[in-house]
């Protein structure tokens, strides 16, 4: 990554590649499923991925559903594209299904779904069958948030793109790449609905560093991404530690655990900070 910095930077007094077509196609092959730089689009981050895509279908008029508790900056991106956001609660064991998503569309209309699989801050996963479900029954484009797939056994939403055109698929590199500062988000969708994040993106919105390091990444996946074994056996390790001291433990896919409950959380939050854990 160093030496690639060294090397972007005798370029830096021209602009970065505006379409990021190299690192779009090298994405793409990471992806797999038949996918080509036409299918992929990246962004500083998830969230400007998830930005743009509420600019371009989202707006006055126009409302985007999820499902709580979930990420909590989806908000955020409703609010500021001026977007009506809906929430439906899940299931008392934070899980999704068909007919309860189905529901949901059907009484709020919206124009977006979004989906999280593994859930923030739950850590439970929707399977293939229920994501098929949903976008077989209903127009509006479904989002399948997928931040943290790589910690995940269950297989990925990317094998329905090819039959569901209103679908798209949303990654990091920020999680198993453990690449947070180097702010590469992506999607995988439809050549169209890459086109439509293309129209409303800002000029030049991925440095020529952030692209550089982002292909270093991708060109050495297997090596960062055998982090990400150790870590998902270390959350389940801790949630086995929870269970035999009597905590209520929600069943993770990602890398992160919630366990409670707790008399006074506030008070558990704070002894651990004052701890350094």
């Amino acid at each position: 990554m160093a030496a690639a910095i060294v090397s972007t930077a005798g370029g830096l007094n021209r602009y970065p590649d505006r379409e990021a077509l190299g690192l779009r196609a090298d994405l793409a092959t990471y992806l797999g499923h038949g996918l080509t730089a036409d299918n992929v689009w990246a962004a500083n981050g998830s969230n400007e991925v998830m930005s743009h895509l509420l600019t371009a279908f989202g707006g006055p008029g126009r409302t985007v559903l999820t499902f709580t508790p979930t990420y909590s900056m989806y908000p955020e991106y409703a609010r500021n594209t001026c977007t009506n956001y809906v929430t439906v609660p899940r299931h008392d064991d934070y899980t999704l299904d068909a007919d309860l998503i189905l529901a949901a569309i059907g009484r709020h209309d919206p124009t977006l779904v979004l989906i999280t699989t593994p859930n923030n801050p739950t850590g439970t996963s929707v399977d293939l069958a229920t994501v098929e479900a949903v976008a077989a029954g209903t127009d509006a484009l479904i989002v399948v948030d997928e931040a943290y797939q790589e910690f995940s056994s269950r297989p990925s939403a990317l094998e329905l793109l090819d039959r569901y055109p209103r679908l798209i698929v949303s990654r990091t590199m920020s999680k198993a790449f453990a690449l947070a500062g180097g702010r590469l988000g992506y999607l995988a969708a439809a050549p169209a609905i890459v086109d439509a994040c293309r129209i409303v993106r800002l000029p030049y919105h991925l440095s020529a560093q952030t692209q550089a390091i982002a292909r270093v990444a991708l060109a050495h996946a297997d090596e960062l991404l055998a982090q990400v074994r150790s870590l998902a056996a270390e959350a389940r390790g801790f949630e086995a530690w929870a269970r035999g001291r009597g905590y209520d433990v929600v069943d993770s896919e990602a890398n992160f655990s919630l366990i409670g409950r707790f008399p006074d959380r506030h008070r558990v939050w704070q002894d651990l900070l004052d701890r350094g854990s």
